[in-house]
């Protein structure tokens, strides 16, 4: 029977993961205009009819971006792409899901593979995932990956670190610093990505591995799958997180209750924390990541499961000692990484969120005022392409890339 629903989850994963195939739009410049709100972008009926916590809390009105820029793409040579990370001198370091990293220089010229990274586990949403530059990458050029590793009794989500040398060649005393817990047979929701809080100290965001019998252990603190933990350069539970001195919970939870979290990010003018998690049939979120603090799942939820049965007897949405998401979206976003933007190139976008989309195929703008979405904009929808990541590049640019191996970069006209 277990085996039964390990099938049927990965069956509709990879019914969502599907590709698209690509239009062959490369550059679009907006039109200009004195509207500042708009009618919500999505149009498209709700998969369920769940009233929301508060106002704006979904389909928050439209904006449009008066700026104008263009987009093209860099290159199409990748293969699955999963993460970028902008070196101190502006080019790109790339994973590709199948365990390599590349670096794209911004004429678009991809490298040859890396070598000396460890063995991923790269079916179905595993293989090499997220990654972040050391703070002092400049002097001691260490780079942290998180990683699906593989084992004797199933895999996990790993993160590991090296020194990439020189010459851009070979990543050095490779070392798996942390792995989350249990070890699961599966191929599903691994979370993967990292970001550094200004302490030094290295957050990661782990998935509860989809299936039904591991889905409880978002809820479990003796478990470090659905969480974000927050840890040391060498993996050691940063010692003021929530937890570290609860006896009943691992000491590297800093928050907990989550499904799939693939974005992450420090708001860059406050300092919030701020990640997007996988819902499942609808009720994708965008949540505001305070320490110790419950998320929900699968106890509430705005979604609902691939079958269109409710999540959980009963029913919930809300619950007291849980949180609800800033944000939702119904039908789903299927959010991937994230990043707030600094203003540099295009003034109007200071301190958005851009969240790159998998199967809405296109790059979602938030403006964000007092914690609260305020608009939205959909960027690039035209090119109905699978976003995975999106970062700022050195001089005010987005890159982003998509599961069919394209390196986009936007940019101010």
């Amino acid at each position: 029977m277990k085996n039964l629903i390990l099938s049927a989850s990965l069956m509709s994963s990879l019914f969502l993961s599907s590709a698209i195939n690509p239009k062959s739009v490369s550059s679009f410049k907006t039109p200009q205009g004195n509207q500042d709100t708009l009618a919500a972008v999505e149009k498209n009926k709700a998969n369920s009819d769940y009233k929301s916590a508060f106002k704006g809390q979904t389909r928050i009105a439209g904006v449009k971006t008066k700026s104008a820029y263009d987009f093209k793409v860099l290159t199409k040579q990748l293969k699955s792409p999963w993460g970028i990370a902008v070196l101190p001198d502006g080019r790109l370091l790339i994973t590709e899901k199948e365990g390599v990293l590349r670096i794209v220089n911004k004429s678009g010229n991809v490298s040859e593979a890396i070598t000396g990274l460890p063995k991923v586990d790269a079916r179905a949403q595993g293989g090499l995932l997220g990654l972040v530059l050391d703070p002092q990458f400049a002097s001691n050029r260490t780079v942290y990956w998180a990683f699906s590793e593989p084992t004797a009794n199933g895999n996990h989500t790993a993160v590991a670190k090296g020194v990439l040398t020189k010459n851009d060649k070979t990543i050095e005393n490779a070392k798996v610093i942390y792995r989350s817990s249990p070890t699961h047979k599966g191929a599903l929701h691994f979370g993967g990505r990292l970001v550094f809080d200004k302490t030094g100290h290295l957050l990661l965001t782990i998935g509860e591995r989809s299936d039904l019998a591991t889905r409880p252990l978002a809820q479990d603190l003796k478990s470090s799958l659905g969480k974000i933990v927050r840890i040391t350069k060498d993996g050691k539970p940063a010692a003021n997180n929530p937890f570290y001195k609860n006896k009943n919970a691992l000491p590297e939870i800093y928050s907990y209750g989550h499904r799939n979290p693939q974005g992450i990010a420090f708001h860059p003018t406050h300092g919030t924390l701020w990640a997007a998690e996988f819902g499942p049939r609808g009720g994708d979120e965008l949540n505001l990541i305070k320490p110790g603090k419950n998320y929900g799942w699968p106890v509430i939820t705005y979604g609902l499961e691939y079958s269109g049965k409710p999540v959980g007897t009963p029913t919930l949405q809300a619950k007291a000692g849980m949180e609800q998401p800033v944000y939702y979206w119904d039908p789903v976003l299927s959010p991937s990484g994230l990043t707030f933007y600094s203003g540099k190139g295009i003034a109007e976008w200071k301190n958005n969120l851009f969240i790159a989309g998998l199967s809405s195929t296109h790059i979602a703008r938030l403006v964000i005022k007092d914690n609260k979405v305020v608009g939205e904009e959909r960027l690039l929808s035209r090119e109905a392409e699978r976003f995975r990541d999106v970062v700022e590049g050195k001089n005010g640019e987005l890159f982003a890339i998509t599961d069919a191996g394209k390196l986009y970069i936007i940019q101010k006209k």
